[in-house]
């Protein structure tokens, strides 16, 4: 019986460990060719309008039929620029993103995130998350109307701009004229973040009442890489009446099309560190779809909504407003987005997983310390300090009866002696042994089990927040969201050579996972070691199993996992020197 809770609590640490870097593989890329259903809806269809599906927006298509995109690939040795080379364009300027809006289609479909570089390199090109029509993985927003018996602005309609630069301080107004007495305009306006606000407006100047609903899409091309991670959701996404709802590509694939009605509420595709979402007014009922077909070669997902019908009388006008996100998953933004203009649930575009209430808490608690220290690594060992602190009670009455334990040693070894032949009477005696000293065997397992949680809150925040991305520590450590660079196999970055090509990942280790596996063999040398030999071989090669576990995980993680032992070692060591016991016995 001895320690029996004990191997228990490290074995579910080392299942969670391997279960999650290492027993699951990574996502199995998507098939390259998948059947398309005959009167499959295209991506590029505007979406259905409550209560039933209307025509598509051009007075030829069929009626509930959405048509399939009639926008020709490109050929793919044209280069971004010179694809957006290739038609009139309004360009987009702002502290945190530029690009440029499609005057043909009226796309949002050119965004580079001024903030990010692909690499740690302040050289490297910047992220570029939206690509116009004609990349292999084009990504871009649409808007428009849906209606019947009516010219509608479409794909290859151009629009008029009243302005070509597009600032926080600079709403542009497209406009487009159906020559049958409607006027459509579109104001588009940015913040100093990644919000566009988007206002469809349509002016009645016919002799005959329409009845239009509006539109929003966004649709990429192509099925994106991802992470790999199966706690880490990329993908379509959104929030509908209130609840969340994660959805695969692999899902989208095999249904074609997912209809999902809310009120207000969000959708779009989330990948690791970014963010597409179209956002609705939140009063208002809408129709969501999330829709996969493939034409070609090229397969193309979209999320859109549409909303109610609008009956416009001659010489009246309907407008409708929504927003569209597009930009970095910062946690304090989407939380200010959320509050300030009443988007529900839009924090949950962060993947905080099963332990939100302990996650999110503790990456505000890094973000204000590392408001204060300025560095998120020195962050994350002050706010190891705090935890500790908080569990000091529960740690400390752990530890005590540890040193307990260990005292007991000796008295253990000579009734093991004593009753070898006699496996229960040696379970009694021992159990009269604790009784008799008010030791418990199992009080040790309490800061493990207790631990877990907290290391898989500080795990997840380490992996989703975009704040972590390219935070540096010091020295050698520039990423703590990424694996300590300084592999063994380089002498710890004194040779540079490519070993990668020949050494696996797995016994790829840098300098921090071997200092934590040194606090923990040192660790182990506090504590009360188990009566069995076989348990306490388990137990001696426990620090060289981390070590290689922890060597693929990120930085940050590692560096508290050492700290946090070192730590404990302090706080163990201070009280088996108070009762009396002797340290590595």
């Amino acid at each position: 019986m001895d320690n029996r809770n004990l191997i228990l609590a490290i074995v579910l640490s080392v299942a969670i460990l391997l279960g999650f870097e290492t027993l699951f593989p990574s996502a199995p890329p998507q098939p390259a060719n998948v059947a398309t259903t005959t009167g499959q809806p295209s991506p590029d269809a505007p979406p259905s309008t409550a209560p039933q599906m209307p025509a598509a927006p051009q007075s030829t298509a069929q009626p509930g039929v959405a048509p399939m995109s009639d926008v020709p690939v490109v050929d793919a040795t044209q280069s971004i620029e010179q694809i957006l080379g290739q038609g009139a364009r309004v360009s987009i300027t702002s502290p945190s993103v530029t690009g440029s809006i499609a005057l043909k289609g009226g796309r949002i479909d050119d965004l580079i995130l001024n903030g990010y570089n692909e690499t740690l390199d302040k050289d490297s090109a910047k992220i570029r998350l939206l690509k116009p029509r004609g990349t292999e993985d084009a990504y871009y927003a649409e808007y428009g109307w849906v209606g019947q018996n009516v010219k509608l602005p479409g794909n290859d309609t151009v629009w008029s701009a009243d302005k070509g630069v597009l600032s926080p301080a600079a709403p542009v107004t497209l406009s487009w004229d159906n020559g049958q007495g409607l006027i459509f305009k579109r104001i588009i306006e940015i913040d100093k973040d990644f919000m566009f606000t988007i206002t469809q407006r349509v002016e009645n100047h016919s002799a005959q009442p329409v009845t239009l609903s509006p539109y929003g899409l966004v649709t990429r091309w192509g099925t994106p890489q991802g992470s790999g991670l199966y706690i880490l959701h990329e993908g379509p996404l959104g929030v509908f009446d209130g609840t969340l709802k994660e959805v695969g590509y692999d899902d989208v694939q095999s249904d074609g099309e997912m209809k999902i009605p809310t009120t207000g509420g969000w959708l779009g595709f989330t990948d690791k560190y970014w963010l597409t979402a179209l956002i609705p007014d939140q009063a208002k009922a809408v129709n969501t779809r999330m829709l996969y077909s493939k034409s070609g070669v090229i397969e193309k997902y979209q999320s859109d909504f549409a909303g109610q019908q609008m009956d416009v009388q001659p010489g009246a006008s309907a407008e409708n407003t929504s927003r569209f996100f597009a930009g970095a998953k910062r946690v304090t933004l989407l939380d200010s987005y959320a509050e300030n203009l009443g988007i529900v649930n839009f924090d949950l575009a962060v993947d905080f997983g099963m332990f939100y209430f302990l996650t999110k808490p503790i990456f505000y608690g890094l973000h204000y310390l590392h408001g204060v220290l300025g560095n998120f690594g020195i962050a994350i060992l002050l706010l190891t300090v705090a935890i500790k602190a908080v569990l000091f009670p529960l740690a400390n009455k752990s530890y005590v009866a540890m040193s307990k334990m260990k005292k007991l040693q000796p008295e253990i070894k000579k009734l093991q002696e004593r009753f070898k032949e006699d496996k229960m009477r040696l379970n009694q005696e021992m159990m009269a042994l604790y009784k008799k000293e008010k030791a418990n065997p199992a009080a040790g397992c309490l800061p493990i089990l207790v631990q877990i949680p907290i290391f898989f809150a500080l795990y997840k925040v380490l992996l989703v927040t975009i704040e972590m991305r390219h935070a540096p520590f010091f020295g050698w450590i520039q990423d703590l969201s990424a694996k300590d660079p300084a592999s063994v196999w380089t002498l710890f970055g004194l040779v540079d050579w490519n070993y990668l090509a020949y050494i696996p990942g797995p016994i790829d280790i840098g300098i921090w996972p071997i200092i934590m596996g040194f606090t923990m063999w040192l660790q182990q040398r506090l504590n009360p070691q188990p009566t069995d030999p076989v348990q306490a071989k388990v137990f001696m090669y426990l620090p060289f199993i981390f070590t290689f576990l922890l060597a693929s995980f990120s930085a940050g993680l590692v560096i508290y996992w050492a700290w946090n032992n070192t730590l404990s070692i302090l706080q163990q060591w201070l009280i088996m020197r108070r009762m009396g016991v002797k340290v590595g016995d």
